[in-house]
């Protein structure tokens, strides 16, 4: 269906999901409806002022929800999918539809993937990102860090055990990839 002010074809007439839907079209009669005198009913007027917009290019091919037939005219393009996380978010937009928790469930996957590669691609740069200064855990001491956390009834407690491990485990895993690459590099040379 296209992005247009007319309204599209029902697969039923009003008359077959009367009969077939008990209670269907109670809305119709103008008569009925609670906010008939404010209510300007023109069947005409679509409130569109344009038939079909300008189509924004597209410079690459974009995500698209299985459920429309192309993207809408406008669209976002400030992070265009890449790596390992791109191939994730594609193929939750091919295969799943929006309706579907796996469709989800991979975006949100692939979330945490682009994170991780993010945290990677940034031992390739001159000033790698610090986790200890950029995650706030030197200020957990300094500010009542006890006290703070018990009877306060704050919702990041049930949780809190799990957050080292989200913030840590990228970095952790990095140094043991990096520490067995050179480990073996080392080797290599000497033999």
């Amino acid at each position: 269906m296209a992005y247009t002010p007319e309204k599209p074809p029902l697969p039923e007439t009003t008359e077959q999901l009367r009969a077939r839907i008990p209670g269907w079209g109670v809305d119709l009669d103008p008569e009925d409806r609670p906010a008939v005198p404010r209510e300007r009913f023109d069947p005409a007027a679509s409130g569109a002022r344009w038939e079909f917009p300008e189509r924004q290019p597209e410079k690459w091919p974009r995500e698209r929800s299985i459920e429309h037939k192309f993207l809408t005219p406008v669209f976002g393009t400030s992070t265009p999918p890449k790596g390992l996380s791109g191939v994730i978010r594609r193929h939750a937009y091919a295969k799943y539809s929006e309706g579907r928790a796996a469709h989800w469930l991979l975006l949100v996957a692939a979330d945490r993937v682009d994170r991780t590669e993010h945290v990677l691609a940034s031992f390739l740069t001159p000033r790698p990102d610090n986790p200890v200064t950029e995650t706030g855990v030197l200020s957990e001491p300094k500010s009542h860090p006890v006290s703070s956390r018990f009877g306060q009834k704050r919702a990041d407690v049930n949780h809190q055990w799990l957050d080292p491990i989200l913030v840590g485990g990228p970095w952790v895993l990095s140094g043991i990839v990096a520490y067995r690459t050179v480990r073996g590099a080392v080797r290599r040379i000497r033999r």
